[in-house]
């Protein structure tokens, strides 16, 4: 059975959301899990999926990416900080998954893009970004393998977006609740014209006392069955619009996930891998080597950023709001004998009167 999102329990939250108030709302975008459950073998972990393109051509995403705090890993950045735009999906796991989902969206790319490997000189170089879920999940049993992110991509579809602990946000915590994954979305018009920004987070981070829900200090009134006595989490946050940006505004954008994650009441703690990645569907078009010498592409003014940045933060709150409230009470593996709890829904719509 489905758990209320945050919305559906009264918390008011500001903004105006897409029809499905998630990620898939930025037309094209299609979002798809693989989730591994055993307890028997201590396994509660998993991979998740974005890809922004349904095209089977190689086309170019264009993108900026941000870290608050680099304790943590998003492969393929580089390229990204350098050209502004990545080719491929992006695949969200735990800490020792991230090899094996790189080698299994590798082999992914190389048969979706079938034509273009086979007759050109191309690279796959995916985003794959990873929290640590070693509490809930044996990590070191190595349970995510290559075949994982294959399923997680091959299961990608555009309609709405299972939260809490689907795909690799199965084994993560958030502010010593159980968390993962969750996403949200925000409608705003600029010059007349439509435009969608939209999160998806994959929410390990916080400890309970730092937990604020807008405004409310949620983790100073629920204090029972905390696990941690210090931050030992992270939090990846992918925001998708089908404004024009480019890859240096996409990065202004993505900065602004601090301020997002922020409002929730982390201060980005130094054992936390805040890491952050903004990507937009416009301006679609062909790879680099196959455009003409001087290409032209549209770009919003950017005098107009403010609206598309607290669209960002607004997103951003809510997903990591709804990550909290689909979660489950869950037995911990290391150490043995704990148990991470749900938020509790009813408690919290008793603190914002609504019960």
């Amino acid at each position: 059975m489905t758990k209320p999102r945050a919305r559906d329990l009264g918390l008011p939250f500001p903004g105006t959301t897409g029809p499905l108030n998630a990620i898939t709302d930025v037309p094209g975008v299609a979002v798809g899990f693989c989730t591994l459950t055993d307890p028997s073998r201590k396994m509660r972990t998993g991979v998740t999926a974005i890809l922004p393109r349904p095209s089977t051509t190689p086309q170019p995403v264009w993108a900026g990416q941000y870290s608050l705090n680099g304790n943590g890993e998003m492969t393929g950045t580089h390229w990204i900080n350098d050209a502004g735009y990545f080719l491929g999906p992006i695949l969200i796991t735990n800490t020792h998954g991230v090899g094996a989902a790189h080698l299994g969206a590798t082999r992914w790319m190389i048969n979706h893009y079938a034509e273009y490997f086979a007759k050109e000189h191309a690279w796959a170089m995916p985003v794959v970004a990873e929290t640590y879920d070693g509490v809930l999940n044996d990590i070191n049993a190595l349970h995510v393998q290559p075949d994982h992110a294959i399923a997680a991509l091959n299961a990608r579809n555009p309609g709405p977006v299972a939260e809490g602990s689907t795909g690799g946000g199965n084994g993560m915590i958030c502010y010593e609740f159980k968390g993962g994954t969750g996403t949200a979305s925000r409608q705003i018009e600029l010059g007349g014209q439509g435009y969608t920004v939209a999160a998806l987070v994959q929410a390990n981070h916080g400890i309970r006392p730092w937990l604020t829900i807008l405004g409310e200090p949620v983790g100073q009134i629920m204090t029972e069955d905390s696990l941690y006595s210090g931050e030992m989490g992270s939090i990846i946050v992918i925001l998708a619009t089908d404004a024009p940006l480019s890859g240096l505004a996409l990065r202004q954008l993505a900065k602004r996930a601090a301020i997002g994650i922020g409002r929730g009441g982390t201060p980005g703690g130094n054992n936390s891998g805040d890491i952050f990645l903004a990507f937009s569907t416009a301006n679609e078009g062909p790879m680099p080597q196959f455009a003409p010498p001087v290409s032209a592409r549209q770009e919003l003014n950017i005098e107009l950023l403010d609206h598309l940045y607290l669209a960002a933060v607004q997103s951003i709150e809510e997903a990591v709001v709804n990550a909290l409230v689909a979660g489950e009470d869950v037995a911990t593996v290391k150490p043995e004998g704990l148990l991470c709890r749900a938020l509790d829904g009813e408690r919290l719509k008793v603190i914002f009167g609504q019960a």
